[in-house]
């Protein structure tokens, strides 16, 4: 065959349209159904970690939280002379005296990272500070876990 000829036919080849069956070309409905199967599978392996990383999350702000209220707790006592009776005595003058040189929180008194109330108790000499966890209540276990320092 003729090196022209050649090149000429692989031209008029190139501008051919491609046959129906070959312009049809797709996914078979197995192949959609197996990447499927594997995305599914991935996220079934992999939507636990990252719950269990959120509940490990939330466990943190409180301690955190805890820490800085307690810090708080034991400036207020070094002002006053003894621990608040409730944890609105660091953001408004409970004792009615000289005393005190609050506010001793910026932005006020916090809720735990589930929205409920710390939980607070203190006789003027020793307090005790938790957070009651996911469901609010005392006691439980894994998430529902009382948080304290």
């Amino acid at each position: 065959m003729n090196p022209a000829m050649h090149t000429t036919t692989l031209r008029a080849a190139a501008r051919r349209p491609l046959s129906a069956h070959a312009a049809q070309r797709g996914f078979t409905l197995i192949e959609i159904l197996v990447v499927m199967a594997i995305i599914a599978m991935l996220a079934v392996m992999v939507a636990p970690n990252i719950f269990n990383q959120q509940a490990g999350a939330m466990r943190d702000v409180a301690l955190s939280e805890i820490a800085t209220l307690e810090a708080a707790l034991d400036t207020y006592r070094l002002d006053v002379g003894e621990y608040p009776d409730a944890l609105e005595g660091l953001e408004e003058d409970d004792t009615s005296g000289a005393r005190w040189n609050g506010p001793y929180l910026r932005r006020g008194v916090p809720n735990d990272p589930w929205d409920n109330p710390y939980a607070y108790e203190s006789n003027g000499r020793e307090f005790t500070l938790e957070s009651y966890g996911a469901d609010g209540d005392r006691g439980g276990e894994g998430d529902d876990a009382d948080i304290s320092l």
